[in-house]
């Protein structure tokens, strides 16, 4: 499991750099990892302080720090 989280925080990561700030939508759409993958994803950026969340509505956009 902790591998899984891994290798999608890499993707996210990897996404983010490539593309710039996007939806969680979007980069699980595009990146094809699972919802709550994503969100254990994100939970692993966050902690190492790699990741930015801006959230307008019901939009969360996730941003390189």
């Amino acid at each position: 499991m902790l591998n899984t989280i891994g290798d999608a925080a890499g993707k996210i990561w990897h996404y983010l750099d490539q593309n710039g700030s996007s939806s969680v939508t979007k980069i699980t759409t595009e990146t094809e990892i699972s919802k709550n993958d994503m969100q254990r994803a994100i939970g692993w950026l966050l902690k190492e302080d790699k990741l930015n969340i801006e959230v307008k509505g019901r939009i969360e956009t996730l941003s390189l720090k």
